[in-house]
């Protein structure tokens, strides 16, 4: 994917995550961002080679949930 599509696919795919993340885990929207932009999981998605981008938010959610819980994340392989 070039970088411009891949630019203006992220911020909708982040979108998604935190309003899932806000609903899933009924913490601030504040929280969320700061959680989120500081986790592992932020730096995959943001590089389009991971292609951590092609997951559901269903599975980024998991992913971002498994971090927070543990500090860890493991990328599932497709």
């Amino acid at each position: 994917m070039n970088k411009e599509k891949f630019d203006a696919l992220l911020p909708l795919i982040v979108t998604a995550l935190i309003k899932k993340i806000i609903e899933r885990k009924e913490i601030t929207e504040e929280e969320v961002f700061s959680r989120l932009y500081e986790s592992r999981l932020y730096l995959y998605l943001e590089e389009e080679a991971t292609k951590v981008w092609h997951y559901s938010v269903e599975k980024l959610f998991q992913l971002f949930d498994e971090e927070m819980n543990t500090g860890k994340i493991e990328l599932p392989e497709y």
